[in-house]
């Protein structure tokens, strides 16, 4: 068997077997918590009786999956060359708010109003990612105590400028603070249209957030960066083994600056979904916890595109359940159980797997030398 299909079984068979003792593990605990496993799982694929509600919930749960895939692929650069950006959360956070106010003090036409704001967006997160990186290069600061702290900083700093300088005007009753709404310029187009092409119905709400289509080319971009490119190379090279990479003629330092930009770049783009597609201004509820989410989806995923959309439409699936546990009367905690246990199982699965691989390389490797090693006949 040729040893990439002997891999990719591999990598197939420990990932289905961490999922499999992961519903194991999480019947235990939802037996602990008094409820029934078999209606805990039944819970999981209820979206409803009918097409509207079908439509509701496929909508919201594929939404999420493309803010977590970003946030996964953000988090994959950094793992690429060994470096844990653990600053997600802070990065997409400012870079959030810093965008959904820039866009919303002027209006252009649509496709200049978005680009800017995505630029921005992708330059704020990318310029709070150089502070660790800098900090790592000149001063040997690990970077996962600096992202931690820059994380903290952010977080209130955007929580400060949302009551702010970025305060929009709060309509009489609301609670919460916002940025100015944006024009509608800046309304990102949804993908209704693809329901309504099955003869289903619009779902409510924003919808299909057209983003889906930016994240699938990032997607797509960053495979073809980091995987056909010599920058993709080096990167990988230089979290490889660093002193080879430097004997080879590769600045070590300038890829880990350039890894770090490049991953707060991504996540610069996390929060835009939202804010482009649905409530189209940077509020004092915004979503958070995106960043922490994406290391799990990236760990989930081995860092590889493809398996980081996979893990994003699973944990997109796992939070749709939430709603449906609460009607089985099962606690929506089990959503978090699973959840980790299967990031959990399936990294232990992903180490085993790798050993055997190797395991079995190292044995064909000392089968084709002894094959190749020639014999001496005493006379």
């Amino acid at each position: 068997m040729p040893a990439g299909l002997y891999r990719a079984l591999l990598t197939v068979a420990g990932a289905v077997a961490a999922i499999v003792v992961a519903l194991v593990i999480s019947s235990v605990a939802i037996l602990a918590a008094g409820a029934s496993p078999s209606a805990a799982f039944a819970a999981f694929f209820n979206f409803g009786e009918t097409e509207r509600s079908v439509v509701n919930g496929i909508a919201p749960m594929i939404n999420r999956s493309v803010t977590l895939f970003i946030a996964g692929l953000a988090v994959a650069v950094g793992f690429r060359m060994n470096l844990f950006n653990i600053g997600v959360e802070g990065q997409y956070r400012i870079a959030a708010i810093c965008a959904a106010y820039v866009g919303s003090t002027f209006t252009a036409p649509a496709p200049i109003q978005i680009t800017v704001i995505i630029v921005v967006a992708a330059v704020v997160g990318g310029l709070y990612a150089l502070i660790p990186a800098i900090m790592k290069v000149t001063r040997g600061v690990n970077e996962v105590i600096s992202t931690i702290m820059l994380n903290y900083i952010a977080i209130n700093l955007a929580a400060f400028l949302v009551r702010g300088p970025f305060t929009g005007e709060r309509s009489e009753g609301l609670l919460t603070t916002g940025t100015p709404e944006l024009p509608q310029s800046a309304w990102f187009p949804n993908l209704n249209w693809i329901f309504e092409l099955f003869g289903l119905p619009a779902p409510r709400g924003g919808g299909l957030w057209g983003f889906l289509i930016v994240a699938i080319l990032l997607g797509v971009g960053l495979w073809v960066l980091l995987e056909r490119t010599r920058f993709g190379f080096e990167l990988k090279a230089s979290g490889l083994n660093p002193s080879a990479a430097a004997a080879s003629g590769v600045n070590a330092k300038k890829m880990v600056i350039a890894a770090m930009v490049l991953s707060g770049a991504i996540a610069g783009l996390i929060g835009l979904p939202e804010i482009l597609g649905d409530k189209h201004s940077f509020g004092s509820n915004f979503t958070p916890g995106l960043g922490f989410l994406g290391i799990a989806v990236a760990l989930l995923g081995r860092n590889q595109p493809v398996g980081i959309a996979i893990a994003a439409l699973l944990f997109g699936f796992l939070e749709h359940a939430q709603g449906p546990l609460q009607f089985a009367n099962v606690p929506p905690s089990v959503v978090v159980i699973i959840q980790g246990t299967i990031v959990l199982l399936v990294v232990i699965a992903n180490e085993i797997t790798r050993r055997l691989a190797l395991r079995r390389e190292e044995r064909r490797a000392a089968q084709e030398l002894g094959r190749n090693t020639p014999v001496e006949v005493a006379t």
